[in-house]
């Protein structure tokens, strides 16, 4: 077995035909990282008579002294079930690596443990997985544990919204409280479209909070995987979104006055009281819809075009669509523009025969309320399942200097 430098057309040839095949282990992936603060290298895997047996996309950085570290993202794309060739792939990478100064490696490899229904329970289970686990273990790599949250480089758990049903019988299949909050966006006058690369700078705006990666990142991603990217934007139409508010208002105002009509000619003190009770309910509903009417008119005002309020950057990938990312203006979170752009690429990407829309990292927490709750509410109300990953290891390749690194690394995060 030899370890070989690999070209991107002979790299993506492979990678794209693999078992595990992902968008980070692409050549449009490794292009983009490369100018965002790590170097690129593509190895190969083969055996004695030539034939390719793994290839993988390696990041790396310099960290400490002149020392490296090294990161295949979901990856190495090669056979975990068989030991001895995982074994001998290890030693010889060790070998190979230490002579080139890193310290140590990461992967998390695109392997399925489980696939777990909208609940967290488990459905299916993905033997391999547990040989892959041991065996990686045999042959040196720590194993960084079945962490529920975000604590590895890439999520354990992601949602996945399936396509393979009638479009109706998907709605239907959403919890209600989705399906409500998809009406009151559209009431509310919000409009999806996809937007180009001109309005990258739109996009990030709303998105920019959440990680920390610059324009050019996503400008950078765009131009590699050019074909592959729909940018979804939600416009809030300010016309109809006064509109709403006003027939909202008009009609809690007239309930509220038939509400106090009842009041003066009710003497049953009972159904008095319940009638008292509503009456109140209904006041701080016209608080609230002469609020969001003065909000609404104020808005058209100033926005008599619209407004953009949300976004979603998709990629897709070997005929699923993955959500990179997404974002909106949180002073319009009561409008739902989220909801109502992941109903539209449902619709956009079932009727181009997708297998399924990936929405993304959710934590493995299914039973108990942490702050990651909502995130976990809002995506599998969409009656996703839940794929679960391996996880992360580590190969340590220089003891004492890995040592060094991450205690000096400990010490800035303190």
């Amino acid at each position: 077995m030899k370890i070989i430098t690999l070209d991107e057309i002979t790299f993506d040839k492979f990678a794209n035909n693999h078992k595990y095949r992902n968008y980070y282990q692409t050549s449009a992936y490794g292009r983009t990282i490369k100018n965002h603060g790590y170097d690129i290298h593509y190895i190969g895997i083969v055996d004695d008579l030539g034939n390719l047996l793994g290839a993988s996309l390696l990041l790396y950085k310099e960290v400490l002294m002149n020392y490296k570290i090294a990161y295949a993202p979901r990856g190495f794309l090669f056979d975990y079930t068989n030991i001895n060739n995982l074994k001998e792939f290890t030693t010889r990478l060790k070998k190979l690596l230490s002579k080139q100064g890193f310290i140590s490696i990461t992967i998390d490899p695109y392997l399925p443990v489980n696939i777990r229904n909208k609940d967290g329970k488990i459905i299916n289970i993905n033997n391999e997985a547990n040989i892959a686990l041991e065996n990686l273990k045999a042959s040196g790599f720590n194993y960084l544990g079945p962490n529920l949250f975000f604590e590895s480089k890439k999520p354990r758990f992601e949602a996945i919204v399936t396509l393979d049903k009638d479009i109706k019988e998907i709605y239907q299949s959403f919890e209600k409280r989705v399906r409500h909050k998809i009406k009151k966006a559209i009431r509310s006058g919000i409009e999806i479209y996809k937007g180009s690369k001109e309005e990258l700078e739109i996009f990030y705006n709303l998105i920019k909070k959440k990680y920390n990666k610059p324009l050019n990142y996503y400008i950078d991603f765009y131009n590699n995987f050019e074909n592959d990217i729909d940018i979804y934007f939600a416009k809030l139409n300010t016309e109809t979104f006064v509109i709403t508010s006003r027939l909202q208002y008009e009609k809690e105002i007239e309930k509220n006055n038939e509400l106090a009509n009842k009041i003066q000619s009710t003497t049953n003190q009972n159904i008095k009281s319940k009638i008292i009770n509503e009456k109140m309910e209904s006041d701080k509903l016209v608080n609230t819809y002469k609020k969001n009417l003065v909000w609404a008119t104020n808005l058209l005002k100033d926005n008599p075009n619209g407004l953009i309020i949300g976004t979603a950057l998709n990629l897709s990938y070997d005929n699923v669509c993955y959500l990179i990312i997404e974002g909106f203006n949180q002073s319009f979170k009561t409008l739902n523009p989220n909801y109502l752009i992941k109903w539209k690429m449902i619709n956009d990407y079932k009727n181009r025969n997708f297998k399924y829309i990936n929405l993304n990292a959710i934590s493995g927490e299914f039973n108990k309320i942490t702050k990651y709750s909502g995130l976990n509410e809002m995506k599998l109300g969409f009656n996703s399942l839940i794929t679960e990953y391996i996880g992360e290891f580590e190969l340590i390749i220089s003891p004492l200097p890995y040592n060094l690194y991450k205690n000096l690394n400990k010490e800035k995060k303190k």
